[in-house]
């Protein structure tokens, strides 16, 4: 997964991306648990992909703030 493909995905995107990622990380625990995963670096990726997501949605979140301050200085100053 590419950091240029997830910050082209909107909040809602990240959150469903975030959530299928967790699930997957999930399942892939609790196979290495049952001594059935097949390729053991599916975890380490899985881990880092969901780091992504969720550093890109904080990326988005402070970005957000500022405007939002900007914004509400305007309408107090008006």
């Amino acid at each position: 997964m590419d950091v240029k493909d997830l910050r082209d995905l909107t909040a809602v995107e990240l959150a469903e991306k975030e959530q299928q990622l967790s699930q997957e990380l999930f399942n892939l625990r609790f196979q290495l648990a049952a001594g059935r995963v097949e390729n053991p670096m599916k975890i380490r990726q899985a881990r880092r992909d969901l780091a992504r997501v969720k550093t890109v949605l904080r990326q988005q979140a402070l970005a957000a703030k500022p405007a939002a301050r900007k914004q509400a200085a305007k309408t107090q100053a008006g």
